[in-house]
């Protein structure tokens, strides 16, 4: 017997801010989860996740992330979906990523 498709948004982070996107029925990167397009379909879930991998000067780690309709639109399944659908990780993002790690290595006598 076969499995059965557990309905799915496709998810990536923004490559230039690293903030969590998730893939539009009209080929755009969105930042709210209940615009995302919910797929159905395993066929066109793969065929969506091919598009997605295939635009890699915007996104970074495409991957299916099983979701179920609400009446907001899709609702995560998944503890690390739904920290992203709420606007990323527990902890602040640093503001500027390389001035913090040269602070870090910046050894004084």
């Amino acid at each position: 017997m076969s499995r059965r498709f557990t309905p799915s948004v496709i998810s990536a982070n923004d490559l230039m801010t690293g903030r969590p996107v998730w893939l539009a029925a009209d080929d755009r990167w969105v930042d709210d989860i209940a615009r995302a397009e919910i797929l159905e379909d395993e066929a066109h879930a793969e065929i969506r996740l091919l598009t997605a991998n295939a635009d890699s000067e915007r996104v970074v780690g495409p991957a299916l992330a099983p979701v179920r309709p609400g009446p907001a639109g899709p609702e995560p399944m998944t503890p690390r979906e739904r920290i992203r659908a709420r606007g990323g990780p527990s902890i602040p993002l640093p503001g500027n990523v390389t001035s913090t790690a040269r602070k870090a290595n910046d050894v004084r006598p």
